[in-house]
């Protein structure tokens, strides 16, 4: 089984294909991999950035929608939060080396 690509490659493979300048085709060759894993890694990004929606019963009942777009505020906020623990981290890790022993 092959290596799973790593999250920096795949992030840059679907900026580069957001960007529109060349086809799916051209973006997946250039990079080395698949049409079809390029189209996949498209579409599960467009759903972890809330810019579609899935194709289920429950979207279409307002109950969905409302546990659907819940859902992609929840994960905004769990990433924003991610981000905002890791600039912590480090400025702890900064200036706890400035701190001398008593």
């Amino acid at each position: 089984m092959p290596k799973p690509f790593p999250k920096e490659f795949r992030r840059d493979v679907i900026a580069v294909a957001r960007q529109g300048d060349q086809s799916i085709a051209q973006v997946a060759k250039s990079f080395g991999i698949s049409e079809s894993c390029l189209q996949r890694w498209l579409k599960i990004a467009d759903r972890d950035d809330g810019l579609t929606t899935g194709t289920s019963s429950m979207s279409t009942s307002s109950a969905g929608l409302d546990l659907e777009a819940e859902n992609r505020e929840l994960r905004k906020r769990a990433k924003q939060l991610e981000q905002e623990n890791e600039i912590l981290r480090r400025a702890t890790a900064y200036f706890a080396r400035d701190v001398l022993p008593k």
